[in-house]
């Protein structure tokens, strides 16, 4: 910790990083007021301040401002921070510090982010601080991780930290855990000049590699020969401007994202390729599309930008219809040489769909519809009908879609019937696999149940969750999204229930089973993946195997959500219900699945934080004695063990408050107080370490076996028993 004692401020090294990152930052100028207090005398490994050298900063920077100090002896006029804390210190402790990271963030990488090129200077000069050292950092909200100093930079537009870092030896492509480049990073943000320093400094590179002369009259020649430019432009090599991250976006498709036209313009003049694919196949005319950058758009096209598909069938004016960007679906639709009739007619049916439900403006819709309906008929004779439904929805109220202008006219009195016309205009163009298609069902879904009507919003859920079921593949985020909005509801439901009092549940039993059910195939689906994974990958999980287990953990703490609004169910359902119920919760313990590290679902229940929000509202809180009473009562193993050893009383132990209650269904069950994980540890020697002794919780002579007395003296006394005991003995004897 960091005192102040006798006029001293002394740092020590488990604090000093702390503060470095603060300096660094400019936040902390308590501390520096603190530091500049110090008195004279220098005690050995402190830092001691003389103040009365203190002079105002000639500038207005706020580190120039609190740090111009004069530290004693080698430190006399001194004028930089870095200098006052660290000249004084070791290599070795200079070295640690400057490699310590705070929230994930080195002191190099935090200087580059904020811009302080003096103490950039100092960590490279002084410090011999790594060039390529990485943190993470925080942008706009989102966390970065592994991002270097030189990516930092250019993220944040200090172009005086990008030209340092580059002169002394910078990889001028690092990238981050996502494989995103500098250049992809100021293409991000706008910062026009840091790309242009960028492409040119990588440029003067490649051209001293070669040793080729900047002046050298033969190759002015030959570049006039091939660009009919009478000097060397300068360009990146096309490995280095098509450097994509791991989504596959280009620099020139997030230039054309976020708008940033002389960006766009000059990557497109240094040959970046107009028409390369993401992994999910949008191109920077796609990206043009969704964010409405007509001009990006039309400089594309003029440069032969291709009208293509993405994976899932969408062109951009697809794109551009979905997104609600009118301006370029007017202008799409107006390139005859570029779509077609039938284009443009999906367009502004797809564009009238977003108009109900994003922008919430039926008349607007409505004249989009007619316009295409228009382009249906051909001197009064319809020529490209709609495909015949094959039957009606019964989720969208059996709507089917209106065929001539006299049925749209009539549907623009029926708000409702609009609204179930944007979902089935929605679902026939774009098709169930793509996003947004049960995006808007769930969304509408939604609408309903703001205004109570909570029967037709679980209605079109589980229209959307069966597609999504059908369509994605196992272990879906989206898919995954649905149950947790199910949850929040049926929580949301029981809870207004409970408030105006009503005995009887407004939730009805048979949709909660059915979510559940469906939750259950989700988990059973998931287990085969990880499966499939883990022998793919001969036993170790790559980057996507270890995605898939996350993914699979939350689903499986889903699942722990729903069993625990099942239990309150509980007092109003019939005996018929409640055998369902625990028929169900039975197949989850039968499958035996298994979350991050190994947990069972019963480590689960008994876990606090299994009670971490899911989603963005509460549902269940845990631990909950109730589902562990189901569980056990189901068949669950008391004494499961988890990739540390640890059983479920483990897990209960961890928690800061334990539940006596808890405690005892556990110990009837057949779980064992003197049961050891892996690190040795009983769960009372873990409610010991948080101030808690068993003797507070429950007699121990009640819950002690004779068999578990002779297993610990076994063990005690390092007697042989592997060779004698019968395996199951054995393994017994292993855990005490």
């Amino acid at each position: 910790m960091c005192r102040s004692r006798g006029g001293y401020w002394n740092v020590t090294f488990q604090t000093f990083t702390i503060r470095l990152q603060q300096l660094i930052t400019g936040t902390e100028a308590d501390f520096i007021k603190k530091l500049k207090s110090s008195c004279k005398k220098c005690p050995t490994n402190q830092v001691v301040v003389d103040t009365r050298a203190c002079e105002p900063a000639p500038d207005n920077s706020l580190l120039d401002q609190l740090l111009q100090v004069t530290v004693l002896g080698s430190l006399k006029n001194s004028q930089n921070p870095f200098q006052m804390l660290l000249d004084h210190r070791s290599r070795t402790e200079m070295a640690r510090m400057v490699c310590a990271r705070t929230n994930g963030a080195t002191p190099l990488v935090m200087a580059s982010k904020n811009g302080h090129l003096s103490c950039v200077e100092y960590l490279v000069e002084r410090c011999n601080a790594d060039l390529e050292q990485v943190g993470s950092v925080v942008f706009d909200g989102e966390t970065i991780d592994g991002a270097p100093p030189l990516w930092c930079a250019a993220a944040a537009g200090h172009l005086d930290v990008v030209s340092y870092l580059l002169e002394k030896g910078a990889n001028v492509n690092a990238t981050t855990k996502t494989n995103s480049t500098p250049l992809r990073a100021a293409c991000f943000d706008g910062h026009f000049d840091i790309v242009k320093y960028l492409v040119e400094h990588n440029s003067v590179r490649n051209c001293r590699s070669t040793s080729v002369k900047q002046d050298d009259p033969l190759v002015l020649h030959t570049t006039f020969l091939v660009t009919g430019q009478h000097s060397l432009h300068p360009t990146m090599t096309d490995k280095d401007i098509e450097v994509a991250n791991r989504h596959g976006h280009t620099c020139l498709m997030i230039a054309c994202y976020k708008g940033h036209f002389e960006i766009a313009k000059y990557l497109i003049e240094i040959s970046a390729n107009v028409n390369r694919k993401s992994v999910k196949g949008n191109t920077a005319l796609h990206d043009c599309a969704e964010s409405g950058s007509l001009d990006i758009m039309k400089l594309l096209l003029d440069h032969k930008a291709k009208m293509d598909v993405d994976s899932y069938g969408m062109t951009p004016l697809l794109a551009a219809s979905v997104t609600g960007h009118t301006h370029i679906v007017e202008y799409l639709i107006s390139r005859t040489d570029l779509i077609s009739r039938r284009d443009k007619i999906d367009a502004l049916e797809l564009l009238g769909a977003t108009y109900v439900d994003k922008k919430r403006d039926m008349l607007g819709a409505l004249r989009f519809w007619k316009m295409a309906m228009s382009e249906r008929y051909e001197n009064g004779l319809m020529i490209y009908p709609k495909p015949i439904q094959q039957s009606p929805i019964a989720a969208y109220e059996n709507s089917i879609e209106v065929m001539t202008l006299h049925q749209l006219e009539e549907i623009i009195s029926d708000p409702d019937e609009m609204r179930m016309q944007a979902l089935l205009v929605r679902e026939r163009i774009l098709g169930p696999a793509h996003p947004d298609t049960s995006y808007y069902i769930r969304y509408r879904g939604a609408v309903y149940a703001d205004t109570g009507n909570f029967d037709r919003c679980i209605t079109l859920w589980m229209y959307a969750l069966d597609m999504q079921q059908k369509i994605l593949e196992p272990l879906s985020p989206m898919t995954q999204s649905s149950f947790v909005s199910f949850a929040e509801l049926f929580s949301f439901m029981m809870s207004e229930a409970k408030n105006r009092g009503r005995r009887v549940p407004v939730v009805n039993f048979c949709d909660m089973m059915r979510v559940f059910e469906k939750c259950l195939r989700e988990v059973e689906v998931g287990m085969y993946q990880l499966t499939k994974i883990v022998h793919g990958c001969n036993g170790i999980l790559a980057n996507g195997g270890e995605r898939d287990t996350t993914y699979f953990h939350r689903t499986l703490v889903i699942t722990m959500h729903l069993v625990c609004l099942l239990t309150k169910l509980g007092p109003g359902l019939t005996p018929l219900q409640r055998y369902a119920m625990r028929k169900a919760v039975y197949q989850l313990i039968r499958l035996d699945p298994r979350g991050s590290g190994g947990v069972t679902p019963l480590h689960l229940a008994c876990s606090k934080d299994s009670s971490a929000t899911v989603g963005r509202f509460p549902i269940c809180t845990f631990p909950s004695l109730e589902v562990v009473a189901l569980l056990l009562e189901v068949g669950a193993d008391p004494c499961a063990t988890d990739q540390q050893g640890n059983t479920p009383l483990h897990t209960l132990a961890s928690n800061k408050q334990c539940r006596r209650e808890l405690l005892i269904d556990l110990l009837a069950a057949g779980a064992h107080l003197d049961t050891l994980n892996t690190s040795g540890q009983s769960f009372a020697s873990l409610r010991l370490s948080r101030g808690q002794r068993l003797h507070q919780l429950i007699n121990p002579l009640h819950h002690t076996s004779l068999q578990c007395l002779a297993a610990a003296t076994l063990r005690r006394h390092g007697l042989p028993y592997s060779t004698i005991l019968h395996p199951r003995l054995s393994q017994f004897v292993d855990h005490h």
